[in-house]
């Protein structure tokens, strides 16, 4: 009895904590406006924009929500253990309220300035040959998976198949409330160790894939970087990727080079090149972003957490499949003995560890 109520105490003052936090009166005002945008008879007129809002709102509406439910079961479950009518049947429930109050506490570990943006990643086959492109292809699989257990929409913005099996390279968009800042960890090396399936003395391989990831901007978020058009060569080209025979006999797929830079991105997976274009120039204003911060040594230090330089220097994290079976983020030491589990999109113990450990 004595150790429920403990807890209960325990699970009040952390909500307090996490009350604090999240700034519920903040919320509600940002609610009322947006309610407000969404009832405007032009919104329409710009469809992204519209989807923003009405995104933005129902996120809001949920947090309130959430946060409300919460306050009233705790506050009930506070009341009866002050009155000593907390009995040992209500340890269930104590349980759910600490699960929900669990999840409360790691987004509030979001604190970095674009964690709520979508993300834009991009997985580039290492050292390794078929045997790398077919580990970019099962890396690009983990977090398909794990965007679907979080309710993530993914949308693959241009892909290079590999000759013989797997992906050379990778770039897709990931739409979702925190999405940037669950992957932004991610950024850097990957190493997979096991016995290689496209050799019949199944030799022991050691393969490499990069994984960058790039918060998505739209242009008021940056209004320091300025692309201007002039500064833009487009070329166009059939896409090389599935479609359908519209797509290979219509230029759909898109290169943009940004010409004071240098710096190239391509779009070619949608069927309209309008689209493609608008992907691609998502990516570069994002490109430019993490350039910008590399020049600006002192503004990147006040964000310290939100871009980690991915390098072939910089592996973050070992999938060990054989000899012994093992998957070990090396900044952490956090580790699972099952890889399966990982691989099939279960990382966010994980992202959890780092994102704990950026807090500290």
């Amino acid at each position: 009895m004595n150790d429920l109520k403990e807890q209960i105490a325990k699970l009040d003052s952390e909500f307090q904590g996490i009350k604090e936090f999240f700034d519920m009166e903040s919320k509600k005002n940002e609610m009322m406006k947006l309610e407000g945008a969404s009832t405007d008879p032009n919104l329409w007129n710009d469809q992204d924009n519209a989807k923003k809002v009405l995104r933005e709102l129902s996120e809001l509406k949920d947090d309130i929500s959430e946060m409300e439910e919460i306050e009233s079961d705790l506050s009930t479950l506070v009341s009866l253990s002050n009155e000593s009518g907390v009995t040992e049947d209500f340890a269930p429930e104590v349980g759910k309220l600490e699960a929900r109050i669990g999840k409360l506490k790691i987004a509030s570990l979001f604190t970095g300035k674009f964690d709520t943006k979508n993300a834009i990643v991009s997985l580039h086959a290492g050292q390794g040959g078929t045997e790398a492109m077919d580990w970019t292809s099962m890396l690009f699989r983990m977090y398909t998976r794990f965007c679907e257990r979080k309710n993530y929409r993914v949308t693959t913005l241009d892909i290079s198949e590999g000759d013989e099996a797997g992906i050379k390279s990778v770039t897709f968009k990931i739409e979702g409330k925190y999405a940037y800042g669950n992957l932004k960890s991610e950024a850097g090396t990957h190493r997979l160790v096991r016995q290689s399936p496209f050799n019949a003395d199944k030799l022991r391989q050691t393969s490499f894939s990069l994984v960058e990831v790039l918060p998505e901007f739209e242009e008021m978020d940056l209004p320091d970087i300025q692309i201007k058009e002039e500064d833009l060569e487009w070329s166009f080209f059939r896409s090389s990727g599935k479609g359908g025979q519209n797509v290979q006999k219509v230029s759909t797929a898109v290169r943009l080079k940004h010409i004071p830079t240098g710096i190239v991105v391509s779009a070619q997976t949608e069927r309209f090149q309008e689209q493609n274009r608008k992907y691609a120039l998502e990516h570069l204003r994002a490109l430019l972003w993490i350039r910008k911060q590399e020049e600006e040594k002192n503004q990147r230090a006040s964000i310290k957490g939100e871009y980690r330089p991915a390098s072939w220097g910089n592996q973050i994290r070992s999938y060990v499949l054989h000899p012994y079976k093992m998957v070990k983020d090396l900044r952490t030491e956090y580790e699972v003995a099952n890889p399966d589990l990982v691989l099939d999109g279960d990382i966010d113990g994980f992202i959890e560890a780092e994102l704990r450990n950026n807090y500290q």
